[in-house]
């Protein structure tokens, strides 16, 4: 999952970012609004922390406009306006959901949670292929009822796997979701941590649920095990 945190004050920023990070997901972090609508226009985000008061302008004028080009990614205004104006204004706007200054970190990984388990679409926010269940909300990955342990780096390459199981995808692709735009690391990364993720879901009398494709990247294997 990729998050674009929208925030002027650099230390809050630096603190969100390495919480997201360390909870496995790839964050890019802008802090006035010029930067933010140029980011929201090259990359594909699932979720936006949106501060209201930015250097150049008012946050919910990024959101309105997103909403207006039907771009549904979810929103989570986080600002120092607690007022209920300043709320319902932000939910008018387009934000999905809406969190003061200041706040528990705990409450605000909770509350994105909350958002990107609601689909575009109606479905099961269980995750499945095969016998090969997750659980976003619990962070809870199983293969024919035994739960497996992944690290936050594993559990988001699955996840991005599992939602479009259908599709091959590329590692630059895969490096994007779950690496954030300044990773400048191993090239190979996505190589080694896709092998670890096969090691561990690879159980005994049960097929290897990734597959390679050469030259272009990873899909999910056609699964008769469910």
């Amino acid at each position: 999952m990729r998050v674009l945190i929208v925030e002027d004050d650099a230390p809050l920023a630096e603190v969100l970012r390495r919480g997201l990070t360390e909870d496995g997901y790839a964050t890019d972090v802008v802090g006035k609004l010029s930067d933010a609508q140029h980011a929201v226009t090259v990359n594909d985000y699932d979720l936006l922390v949106l501060d209201r008061g930015l250097p150049d302008g008012d946050g919910r004028t990024l959101c309105a406009d997103m909403r207006a080009a039907s771009d549904f990614t979810p929103v989570l205004m986080l600002t120092a306006r607690d007022g209920l104006g300043d709320k319902v204004e932000g939910l008018d706007a387009g934000a999905d959901d809406y969190l003061t200054k200041p706040f528990d970190y705990p409450e605000l990984t909770a509350r994105i949670r909350a958002l990107l388990r609601r689909p575009a679409e109606a479905q099961s926010p269980i995750l499945s292929h095969g016998s090969l269940e997750m659980d976003p909300a619990s962070r809870r990955v199983s293969r024919s009822s035994i739960t497996i342990p992944l690290t936050a780096r594993e559990f988001a390459l699955l996840e991005v796997l599992l939602r479009a199981p259908d599709a091959t995808h590329h590692r630059t692709d895969l490096l994007e979701r779950v690496w954030d735009a300044n990773y400048d690391g191993l090239s190979n990364v996505v190589d080694v941590h896709i092998a670890n993720l096969r090691r561990k879901l690879e159980l005994p009398g049960l097929g290897d649920p990734i597959e390679t494709v050469r030259g272009v990247g990873y899909r999910l294997a056609p699964l008769e095990d469910a």
